[in-house]
């Protein structure tokens, strides 16, 4: 028996070194708020809402000389009922990566880094999520499923991410490219998503003054079919910070065409974050979504009280 546990032993000793050199980290985010809301010329009802809360599992396996090998799976779930949001389990992420002194390339599925680069960049409140998320910007030619994607090193504070999704002779190709300037107090981005005769390109602006962060973007959507197929989609975003409270306005606008049709649309969202930790908040907010359309069957607002943790 002991000369079976020192066999053991030792083969676990030799084997240690291997196993330090990868690992799997669980993640996530709980994110639930308590809302009085009213859908067009409908009377206020109470529902407990959840805000993109998910479970993800990422890992690595460092395989020497510079190179990483990952994965990411990420599932996105209802925190208000324990519902997957949608047929697929991983809905969110699932992709493998080899990364280097090169950059990375990345397979699989995961969110357009167009979207990222631009519009939940400045989601400075509740990054995009729940109710208050932009209701006005656009996802024309996005694809997430079924990517081949490149990412560049950062060379002096810029990076870029190009993607294309194979359409496997169920629907278009498709193409994504982004690419962010963060340095110091100045962070810039741009996107561009394409599929089929759908398309959107955006610019991105975020500047921090202190307690204040400034930022906005403009875009432009085009669905490449009819005469009112464009539109013009902008936002600027506030935050105000001091101690652990974070005051935050959110104004958004967009002409009519596109995705909206004959009238326009603007929101407006006021909230307030007050940081428990890094890792916890409580918050609140106020948000309206106005379509401009003459019987208002398409408005919403909503006023809020909400948790979010990461973990």
């Amino acid at each position: 028996m002991m000369k079976k546990i020192a066999i053991a032993a030792a083969v676990a000793a030799l084997a240690a070194p291997a196993f330090a050199q990868s690992s799997v980290t669980l993640w996530g985010r709980m994110n639930t708020t308590v809302e009085s809301q009213k859908f067009g010329n409908q009377g206020r009802t109470v529902a407990v809402v959840n805000n993109n809360s998910r479970l993800g599992f990422r890992g690595t396996e460092d395989l020497g000389g510079g190179l990483k090998a990952t994965f990411e799976l990420e599932h996105g779930l209802n925190s208000d009922d324990g519902k997957q949001t949608n047929a697929a389990f991983w809905n969110r992420q699932a992709s493998v990566q080899l990364a280097g002194d090169f950059g990375a390339v990345r397979l699989g599925r995961w969110t357009p880094g167009s979207y990222f680069a631009t519009a939940d960049y400045v989601s400075l409140h509740n990054h995009d999520t729940g109710s208050s998320e932009d209701k006005l910007y656009s996802g024309a030619g996005f694809t997430q499923t079924n990517k081949v994607g490149y990412f560049t090193p950062n060379i002096s504070g810029f990076t870029g991410e190009f993607a294309m999704h194979a359409g496997e002779g169920a629907d278009a190709r498709g193409y994504d490219a982004s690419v962010n300037y963060d340095q110091g107090p100045l962070h810039l981005g741009a996107g561009f998503s394409k599929q089929d005769k759908a398309k959107q390109y955006a610019i991105r602006g975020l500047y921090e003054l202190g307690a204040f962060t400034f930022g906005g973007y403009f875009q432009r959507e085009d669905l490449g079919v009819g005469a009112n197929a464009t539109r013009n989609i902008g936002r600027v975003a506030v935050m105000y910070t001091m101690g652990q409270s974070e005051f935050h306005l959110n104004i958004g606008g967009s002409k009519a065409g596109g995705a909206l049709g004959s009238y326009g649309a603007s929101q407006y969202t006021l909230a307030y974050n007050y940081n428990l930790s890094k890792r916890t908040k409580l918050y609140g907010f106020y948000t309206t979504y106005d379509s401009k359309a003459p019987n208002k069957a398409n408005d919403f607002n909503s006023i809020a009280a909400g948790i979010r943790h990461n973990f």
